[in-house]
Formats: structure tokens, sequence, C-alpha cells
């Protein structure tokens, strides 16, 4: 009763605030300026509110958090769109949506995936605020409970749900996540700082491999380069099929997996860090095992992308419980919201428990805001989709220059190196094989996503557990056997269990043919080649920093050893096994009329120009030749869409504040900005 009491006047005051017309005017331009920035793959909720920092001192709390609210909010609606049509990941957050989101575009179904998603962004949007809405006032012990234990299982059932997606062959899943897990611990260790698989004389590693380029090279790469070598569109017969409305009864039909999937999307968000980068694999994990029919996943099941897109956005009101209660960031975006925040009016708002305490009534315009952006956001993206979804009926010859211009300038900004470019590259190539030889990518990218999380939980939480076992046993086992940590155990062996049941229904990388032993057994090898060398170095570490060792050499031996009975198991097994996939024996990619290293090169040849010229003159050769040669354009069409892309690019470097790519001509000739890359 004490409890509603208090709520109750500040959520009349929380709604005179928000309904002013001068605040929902700024949280429609946030949703809008969210939305341009969510559309461009690799930007995002980071990007995006990095650009209103310099807008926020000194402005008026309610409409600067406004503005914020309506960025953070839509942009996980708006970056379905690449999801879904490019089959590149808008970002962290809808990296699952992209596995059926983009074969049901390629069959001609891309405005009923969209509205698909969009009707489940925003029915996930609002769980997430009424969720905050009750939850805020008695969140705090239920927060406090997950210590460093609880927070390495639930990382520890993100990577269950490769159980679930690891296709025909577990062991290839398996794999493919070790890989992605020990390419993950590339470069400074946390907790001793030793260097693994990186020197102090390549400075780009020591830094590791940053997500976007990851999840850009192994999604967008192959299948750019797949649909590039087809020379079509990307829906087969430039259909788009089905409306918005078909996609409205689909989220219609699946109402129940939308609230699942929506809960799990609040319940991991409150986690911090966790969020964006798990919840969405948890919650397509959680679809394919509550489907009867499996056999669709991967090929353009709408419950694969129903499921994702309830949880990425739930999440962002989970997301705000540590942010507002404890000014504990639940994501990248958050730490920035909370930097923000402090440059508002004279500095009055402070996040933490003083918010509550002080500040309930704009708590409470926080929550709400949150859920009229997702209203406002969904209804423009639903509005949007149709004429958007026709990208899709577009011949791809003229798509792909601008996509490898996108993705470029995408990857460069997460670290503002060139060896950006060639870290895309490399991973890009990854992806083409993993892709090509019915390896789980998603297996890959969720190991490459939680191998920090699982390195920092396990490092913190053993050094806690020690201590504790010192002091008395028991302690130490109540420690790490929590009731919290042995629920969650109990479900991740569940998940395990029923996934790999599953899994053997489930295509990887769809139906792909069998061909001969060789071409995928060089790729084993060289796969456990990459293992064993990271091994080795791994145990060249001193034994004094044993934490940054063991987790290397654990996963790597784990990794290894998959790998190794794999290669007994290709060994014995008949030329024309289902184990000897390989998507240029039949299928799209070996009728193409195009090759793979030449439509390749095209890429490769952007970024040896930006090496010599910088990315500007880089890309205006680029465009230029391929839309001449490639494409066969003529030279009106030709010089109309480069200035086109050229002007676009300028344009979005110079309003979010970023460079270009410099070359070895920008370091001897000085040259103005955009040319001079700074």
């Amino acid at each position: 009763m004490e409890i509603l009491a208090t709520a109750l006047p500040a959520l009349g005051e929380a709604w005179a605030l928000i309904l002013q017309p001068i605040v929902l005017g700024y949280l429609v331009l946030g949703v809008v300026m969210g939305l341009a920035v969510g559309v461009f793959p690799g930007l995002g909720g980071i990007a995006g509110l990095s650009l209103l920092l310099p807008f926020m001192f000194g402005m008026d709390p309610i409409l600067g958090l406004a503005l914020m609210i309506g960025m953070v909010a839509v942009v996980p609606t708006s970056d379905t769109f690449a999801s879904v049509l490019m089959g590149i990941p808008g970002s962290s957050a809808s990296q699952a949506t992209v596995l059926d989101g983009f074969p049901m575009a390629k069959k001609g179904e891309a405005a009923r995936a969209l509205s698909a998603a969009f009707s489940s962004s925003l029915f996930g949007g609002l769980v997430g605020a009424l969720f905050l809405t009750v939850f805020i006032l008695v969140a705090r012990p239920i927060v406090l409970a997950f210590g460093l234990p609880e927070m390495l299982m639930v990382t520890v059932l993100g990577l269950s749900m490769v159980a679930v997606l690891a296709g025909r062959f577990a062991l290839k899943g398996l794999a493919a996540a070790g890989l992605g897990l020990m390419i993950g611990t590339i470069g400074e260790a946390d907790a001793g700082g030793s260097l693994r698989m990186a020197s102090y004389d390549i400075p780009y590693l020591t830094d590791g491999l940053k997500l976007v380029i990851v999840g850009l090279g192994v999604f967008a790469i192959p299948e750019i380069v797949s649909l590039l070598r087809q020379d079509r569109s990307i829906a087969k017969g430039a259909e788009l099929g089905g409306g918005w409305l078909d996609g409205v009864r689909d989220w219609f039909a699946n109402i129940w997996l939308s609230v699942r999937c929506s809960i799990i999307g609040v319940v991991v968000g409150i986690i911090p860090g966790l969020g964006g980068s798990v919840v969405d694999w948890i919650a397509y994990g959680h679809s394919v095992q509550t489907t009867k029919d499996k056999s669709n996943f991967g090929k353009g099941e709408v419950r694969g992308v129903i499921g994702p897109e309830s949880s990425n956005n739930a999440k962002e009101g989970g997301g705000l419980v540590p942010t507002l209660l404890f000014g504990i960031p639940g994501s990248g975006s958050m730490a920035i919201f909370i930097g923000a925040v402090a440059l508002l009016g004279s500095g009055e708002i402070e996040v933490g428990p003083a918010m509550l305490k002080d500040n309930l009534d704009i708590t409470y315009s926080i929550v709400w805001l949150l859920a009229l952006a997702n209203v406002v956001g969904t209804i423009l993206c639903i509005a949007l989709s149709g004429g958007i979804a026709r990208l899709t009926t577009i011949r791809f010859t003229y798509l792909a220059p601008f996509l490898f211009m996108l993705i470029s300038f995408a990857a460069f900004q997460s670290g503002q190196n060139f060896e950006d470019l060639l870290a895309l590259f490399v991973i890009g190539l990854i992806g083409i094989f993993l892709r090509r030889f019915d390896w789980s990518r998603p297996a890959f990218l969720i190991g490459f996503v939680l191998s920090n999380p699982v390195e920092q939980f396990t490092n913190q939480a053993f050094q806690i557990a020690s201590f504790r076992f010192r002091k008395s046993f028991e302690e130490g086992i109540d420690y790490i056997f929590s009731p919290i940590v042995i629920i969650l155990i109990i479900i991740t062996v569940l998940s395990v269990v029923l996934g790999l049941r599953q899994a053997k229904n489930i295509m990887a990388e769809g139906d792909v043919q069998s061909g001969t032993k060789r071409a995928p057994m060089i790729f084993l090898l060289m796969i456990a080649g990459y293992l064993l060398v990271a091994l080795i170095n791994a145990n060249m570490i001193p034994d004094y920093n044993m934490t940054d060792k063991i987790i290397p050499l654990v996963i790597g031996c784990f990794a290894l050893g998959c790998c190794l009975i794999l290669l007994v198991q290709m060994i014995r097994r008949p030329e024309g096994d289902a184990i000897f996939a390989d998507k240029e024996v039949a299928g799209e990619d070996a009728d193409a009329p195009y090759g793979l290293w030449s439509t390749l090169a095209w890429f490769g040849s952007l970024i040896v120009g930006t090496f010599f010229v910088g990315f500007i003159f880089a890309l205006l050769g680029f465009l230029i030749t391929f839309l001449r040669v490639r494409a066969g354009a003529g030279w009106g069409k030709t010089l109309i869409l480069t200035a086109c892309g050229i002007v676009f690019m300028c344009l979005m470097a110079g309003v979010l504040n970023r460079d270009f790519p410099p070359g070895l001509l920008q370091h001897y000739v000085p040259l103005p900005w955009p040319l001079g890359g700074e």
C-alpha cells in the first residue's frame, strides 16, 4: 500500500509532463532520427546517442529525455530493415532476425517479414515499459541478487543456444562456437594484460576484434557476394509478396510466443552488459524449441522473426532497470545515456537510487516515453515498409556497390583504423566458407559475442569463490550454487538436451547438397590449424597469469577435440555423405554465372584503393568501374549513381561527425575533408 501511495501521484505527474505538445514533438524528432540511424547497418544506438550528446548540455531535462528515449527506442525496430532486406545485421540486437527474415525477403515476402517484425517490436516495447512501471519499485532486491555466478550462468545459457542452432551435425556447431570464442579472446586479456594471438608490433590486434566487424563479416559479406554472383534481385521474380497486413496476422497468430520472448527480453535486459548481445539468440532458440515443425527454420519461418524482434525491444525496458536504479549501464548505449542525463538542465537529475527518491515522476516519464516512442516508431516503420521493401525488387548488381560502401564505412567507425577494413575482409572470408560448408554462422557469432563475458565472469567468480572456500567450504558452495544459479543450470541443461535432439531437423545453412571430401576437409584442417596455434600461444602465457590462459586453453582444447572427431568421421564416411555439405556443388551458388573469387575481388579492390588513395577517392573509382563494367550501366546512370553515393556518404559522415579511412596519399599530401579523411 505504501508503494502504491508513492507511485500513483508520480504516475499522474509523469503523464502531465509527457503529454505536453513540445515534449511529444521532441519525442517524434528523436524517433525520426533513430529511424534514420537504425536503417544503416553497424551504427546503432551508440552512434545515435553520441550524435545527440553535444545538444544535451543545458537542455530542459524532460525535452532532452524525450529526444534520447525516442532515439533509443526505435533503433532496435528500424535496424530490422537491413537484417530482413539485405541479410546484414543492423546491430547486435538484430543478428538472429537475419536467419529467417532474409530468406523470407528472398522468397518475395519482405513486406510480410518486416510487418511481423514491427508488430512484434511494438508489443515487446510495450511489455518492457509495462514491466518497468510495475517493477521499478521492487526491482532493487532482485537485481542485487544477481552476482557473478548468476551472470556467468546467464552467459552459459546464451551459449547453450548453440545446441539449437548447430544444425544437422552438432559437432560442427560446437566447433564453430569454439572458434568464435577463441577469436573473441584475441588481444590483451582483461585480467592480467597478457597478449593472446597478438603482439605490440601489431597494435590493432591488442584491442581485439569489434563485434560490428565480426557481425558484418560473418553475415553481410557472404550474402552480398552470393547475391552478386547470381546477378538478380534479392526477391526471386522481383515480387514483394504479402503486404504488411499479412505480417500483423502472423504476429497475432503467434502472440503467446511474442509474450514469452518479450518476458525473456525484459529479464535478460535487466542484467548489465548482456542484453543486447545475447537476448535475441535466446529468444530465437526458444522459438525453435517451441515449434512442432522445425524444418522451415533458416529458410523463412516467420516465428524466427517474431521471437527475436519481441525480445530485443523488450530488453530496452529491462535495461533501464539497472541504469535508472543503480547507475549501472546495461549496454553501451545506456552508458552514453547516463552521461547525457548528467548534462541535462543544471545537473539536478542523477541516475541511481536517488532518482526513485527525488525524481520518481521523471523516472516514470522515461518509462512511458519509451512506450510512446515504440508506438510512434512502429507506425512510421510499418508505413515505410512497403516502399522500402521494394529495394528487394531492384537488380542486386545496382545495390551491391553501395552495400560494400556502407559496411566498409560502418566497420571503420568501430576502431577508426584502416585495419578495420582488412579485418572485415578476413572475417568475411571465414563467413563465406562457414556458409559454404554448412557450419553454423550463428553458433560462431554467439561464441564470439559471449567470449568476453564468459572469461570476465568466470575469472571474477573464481577469485571470490576461492576466497570464500578458504573461509569455509559451506560458504563457498552457497556462493557458487545459489538458488538462482541452480534454476539457471536446470534451464541450461534442458535447453542443451532439447536443442541437440531438435537440431537434426534444422539446416544450419539451408538445404545444402553434399560434394567431395577434399574441400570440406581442407576447411576443417584450416580451422584445426588455427585452434592449435592459438592453444600453443595461450600455453606460452606465464603460469602466474593463469587467469589469462585458462579460458583459451579449455575452450581451445574442446574446439580442437570437436574438430578431430569430425576429421575421423570424415575419413570414415563415403563421399556424398551429408557431412560433406558444399554449396558449390548444387543450388544457387553452383549455378551462379559469376565466380566467388572474381566477385570478392571487387570488394578487395575497394580496400586496396583505400590503402593507397583514401576512402573517397577509392570509392569514386570503385563505383564508376563497378557500375560501368560489372553492372553494364551507361555513362549517364553511372555518373548519377556515383555522385549520389559520394554525396550521401559525405552527408552522413558530416552529420555524425565521422571520418573516412585515409590512405598513403593523405599521409604525404594534405587534403581538406572529406578527401583527407580528417
